[in-house]
């Protein structure tokens, strides 16, 4: 076997067992591990502004790469959008959320790195994984120049053949022959992009599964004080 046909129909399932099952075992196990490891108490600097626009940014990310990739191409056209009003879409949209998650991620970055009392709090996995997500970044954000290239040449065979090889992973029909003609850059960042999801259920990543989606719809809670008039 190739490590191209290794890299692209088998490390996908290998990355996405890991990420289940290593989730499932975390939250069993190891269940007051389950948490973000909130460092807002050691220092506010920058915390609030870094933080917004870094999970704005990457909510915004992994919500247009499934909604992109997942979608079957026949769906977009029966709803109207040509194949270039997909790519034109997914370059705008990368190319703002990315810089905003990018400069969130720079702060945090800082901050983590370089913040003496956020840093001898954090553990080996927190700037680990924290680099690994910003160097999957700035590989997401180099590939946009490239899909404008094609963009400009009307050619919009290397975004269908992306969606298409994920599609393919989905559905057990692995074809890692559909990634032979894309350009190296999007493999890079595919790669790196898999392996957060193998590294996720070591890092503090996991605590994205108990996420409080609920909250914006929650009820207003009634506070009555202790002194009544």
């Amino acid at each position: 076997m190739s490590l191209h046909n290794f890299l692209y129909g088998v490390y996908p399932y290998i990355a996405l067992s890991v990420f289940l099952l290593g989730s499932w075992l975390r939250f069993d196990r190891e269940q007051y591990t389950w948490k973000s490891d909130s460092s807002q108490l050691l220092s506010k600097a920058n915390l609030r502004l870094g933080s917004n626009l870094f999970h704005i940014g990457i909510i915004a990310i992994f919500g247009g790469h499934f909604v992109g990739l997942l979608t079957p191409h026949s769906w977009f056209q029966a709803m109207g959008v040509s194949d270039m009003a997909h790519q034109m879409v997914a370059i705008w949209a990368g190319s703002i959320f990315g810089s905003m998650c990018l400069i969130g991620g720079g702060i945090l970055w800082l901050r983590r790195m370089f913040n003496v009392r956020v840093s001898a709090a954090s553990r080996g996995s927190d700037k680990f994984i924290l680099t690994w997500l910003l160097i999957t970044l700035l590989l997401g954000l180099s590939t946009i120049p490239v899909s404008i290239g094609h963009a400009n040449h009307n050619n919009p065979d290397v975004m269908i053949a992306l969606a298409d090889w994920v599609q393919s992973i989905v559905y057990l029909r692995p074809n890692p022959a559909l990634l032979e003609n894309v350009d190296t850059i999007f493999k890079v960042h595919l790669f790196f992009g898999m392996t957060v999801f193998l590294l996720f259920p070591f890092t503090r990543l996991v605590h994205i599964w108990s996420a409080p989606f609920g909250y914006v719809a929650r009820p207003y809670q009634i506070v009555r004080s202790k002194n009544r008039r």
